[in-house]
């Protein structure tokens, strides 16, 4: 009897966990077994390391194979378990050192040719062999500049299984790739494009300074879409650990740019209004994968002609808002994945949509209302911000001669805004004004109340919830930081509730 182990990763949200891979080979009549909680990608992996060993030129062995996949209660999912499976089998076979892969990590899926293809999940899965404290990892060569993003480990790429035999039988050893310089991420789009819409404009920079969801609301033409595309670019770049964070989560779902292996900018989402439950929140009927709003973690998420999303889909979202992450469950097991995203709701006023705004609207009160209210009042309450934009007039767009301020500009007040906030929250572990919780708001950085009399009038005649009341004090918040101020004034709290109440129809 033979027994060989080796490592691989498994994969659960953004966390991995080790996966023990030990293969016992005893007499008997030929045959695999495999144990512990395999899925049926799992379970072919055995038909596809059977091919790929016989065509690169092994044999697989004929014996009774028991391959277990530790811990066993844990539900393996994917293709990167293949090529620890098959260094297993090769070593209990003695076609390699068993030694050699005792603490090796392994990932990759086979194809049939013997060649190591891509997997998602990789950094995320390197992440954890490192925390647990492994030295060397083996990847696919396509996966070995987002490997090599994590530190204290030797990262190896290879190409086929054949390479790989000749690694571990130490004829020809596999060069560590070596992290060379990140390439510079194409620039967003630049907010001087927007001819007009001062309101939009600055909208969108108390939305960059606090984090404050946004909702626009306007005819078609009126920038709606070009406001929103422009947003990433206001806010900071993502720092390492953010950047780990946002770059596992798009490994996993599989939309990591080819060439760019850290996303290093906020990233910016906008699914159509078709897109299922599953495919806004995440989920699958395998592996449980990320949505949009997860993608968009750190960065931007636009709801395009928002009140054509199901409502259904659409409330799903405000929990997840709430909380910065969801969580997925399955009868196999569950995953949650951070989406502290920045939301942003676009729509015109009403189904008939006119370029010419009200003017034109050939619609109904009623069948206003109707449209409307396809956005359901909990979903809105959780909107910081709201705004109306008129249509682009021929004198703004034809003779305007003041020419409107780049990205550049607004996103370094909006850096200094933000790190004005910052200052201020130090130790509480937040650093946004978004995120400050009603209490905190009301004892630690409470608003003078002489400064209060219009959002107070506003919450007794009921035009205001309590949510919306602090809402409102958050973004009084980051006027006061983008005016330079160190505590808001009566100004900066009737700007607040006016973003706060302005009507989604005009």
């Amino acid at each position: 009897m033979t027994l060989a182990r080796t490592w691989s990763v498994g994969l659960a949200g953004v966390q991995g966990a080790m996966v023990e891979v030990e293969v016992d080979m005893a007499a008997g009549l030929p045959g695999v077994v495999l144990v512990g909680l395999p899925d049926a990608v799992v379970r072919q992996s055995v038909d596809r390391v059977r091919a790929a060993v016989a065509n690169a030129g092994g044999e697989f062995p004929k014996r009774r194979l028991t391959i277990g996949l530790s811990p066993a209660s844990m539900p393996k999912q994917g293709s990167g378990f293949d090529l620890a499976l098959a260094a297993g089998v090769l070593a209990a076979a003695g076609t390699v050192p068993a030694a050699a892969v005792d603490r090796l990590v392994l990932l990759g899926e086979l194809g049939l040719d013997g060649s190591v293809r891509a997997i998602r999940g990789v950094l995320p899965a390197v992440l954890a062999a490192a925390r647990a404290g492994h030295r060397h990892v083996v990847v696919p060569a396509a996966n070995a500049a987002e490997a090599a993003l994590v530190e204290r480990i030797e990262v190896l790429p290879v190409g086929t299984l054949s390479d790989l035999v000749e690694h571990l039988s130490g004829r020809r050893r596999l060069t560590r790739h070596v992290r060379g310089p990140l390439p510079e991420p194409a620039p967003p789009p630049d907010l001087g494009d927007v001819v007009g819409q001062a309101a939009g404009r600055r909208a969108l920079e108390v939305a960059a300074a606090g984090g404050h969801h946004l909702f626009m609301t306007g005819p078609p033409g009126a920038g709606k879409t070009m406001l929103a595309e422009r947003l990433p670019g206001l806010l900071p770049p993502l720092g390492d650990e953010a950047a780990l964070e946002v770059t596992a989560i798009h490994s996993i779902a599989g939309t990591l740019p080819a060439g760019a292996p850290l996303v290093t900018l906020p990233t910016f989402e906008a699914p159509h209004h078709s897109a299922t439950m599953a495919a806004l929140i995440g989920g699958g009927s395998g592996q449980i994968r990320p949505g949009a709003l997860c993608r968009a973690h750190r960065g931007v998420l636009f709801l395009d002609e928002a009140p054509e999303f199901p409502r259904a889909v659409l409330d799903t979202l405000r929990q997840p808002l709430e909380r910065g992450s969801v969580t997925i469950q399955r009868a196999a097991g569950s995953a949650t994945f951070p989406c502290r995203a920045l939301l942003v709701l676009a729509a015109n006023p009403c189904s008939c949509a006119s370029a010419a705004g009200d003017t034109a609207c050939i619609c109904s009160p009623l069948e206003r209302r109707r449209y409307q209210s396809r956005l359901s009042g909990p979903l809105l309450d959780r909107i910081d911000l709201r705004v109306t934009l008129p249509p682009v007039t021929r004198a703004a767009w034809l003779d305007g001669l003041d020419d409107p301020e780049p990205t550049a500009v607004v996103a370094e007040r909006v850096a200094t805004a933000r790190r004005a906030a910052a200052a201020r929250l130090a130790g509480t572990g937040l650093s946004t004004n978004s995120q400050v919780p009603g209490r905190m708001l009301r004892e630690r950085f409470a608003v003078p109340r002489a400064s209060l009399g219009l959002v107070e009038r506003a919450l007794e005649r009921g035009a205001l919830s309590v949510r919306g009341f602090d809402r409102v004090l958050r973004v009084a918040w980051t006027l006061s930081d983008l005016a330079g101020r160190t505590v808001p004034g009566s100004d900066e709290v009737a700007e607040a509730l006016g973003m706060r109440l302005q009507r989604v129809a005009a």
